[in-house]
């Protein structure tokens, strides 16, 4: 399955250019507005799961966070965002890989992922992804976990996915997460369609 999906998501960043594709945003307000929530400093660490070609990179090192780090399937994603970032990338940690199948060697202070979750239909793949997400998370750390909401579309880029409520998506990270807030947004996509999203901002407590 993973190697279908790395071809799959490969395929689509060569094939479309970056502006064209549906989750496309030239500013990731919500995250940013979360983030901050958070209470980040420019001393914390953040990783950015299925990050792709996403601005969020350039948007924390542009207020001060240097501990960034990029994770996707897709390496021509990760080719086309560290291009785009020029010398200020050199100082990001690029990760090409499966979420499901990498084993974090470090935690972080954020854990941010924006439509990665939704895509995990599998219930062994949503297992695995919590299992890494309590390794890749410090106690007291902070997750940022976008999805489709429930009023959200059944499938993006041609897959099916899981839309969730923010209570829904806590009752399968388990009791180790406090739900501290959440923000809907209708996203508008470059076609000019409207996507409802669900963004939770979890604690590890646990």
């Amino acid at each position: 399955m993973t190697g279908d999906r790395k071809t799959h998501w490969d395929c689509v960043y060569r094939e479309k250019p970056e502006a064209s594709l549906t989750w496309h945003q030239d500013r990731p307000a919500v995250s940013l507005a979360l983030i901050d929530n958070a209470g980040l400093t420019p001393s914390s660490s953040v990783i950015d799961v299925g990050g792709g070609t996403s601005r969020l990179a350039a948007s924390l090192l542009a207020i001060g966070i240097r501990d960034v780090t990029v994770l996707d399937i897709s390496g021509v994603a990760l080719d086309h965002a560290r291009d785009q970032l020029g010398d200020a990338g050199k100082s990001v940690k690029w990760i090409a890989t499966d979420i499901t199948a990498w084993s974090p060697d470090r935690q972080y202070d954020l854990w941010h992922d924006r439509a990665v979750f939704h895509f995990l239909i599998d219930p062994d793949e949503r297992r695995a992804y919590v299992a890494n997400l309590k390794k890749g998370l410090r106690i007291g750390g902070h997750a940022i976990i976008a999805t489709f909401a429930p009023d959200g579309p059944e499938k993006c880029s041609g897959l099916p996915v899981v839309r969730y409520s923010p209570a829904e998506l806590g009752a399968v990270l388990g009791a180790d997460f406090e739900l501290i807030t959440h923000r809907n947004e209708m996203h508008q996509t470059p076609m000019g369609r409207t996507q409802s999203f669900q963004f939770s901002l979890f604690r590890r407590i646990a």
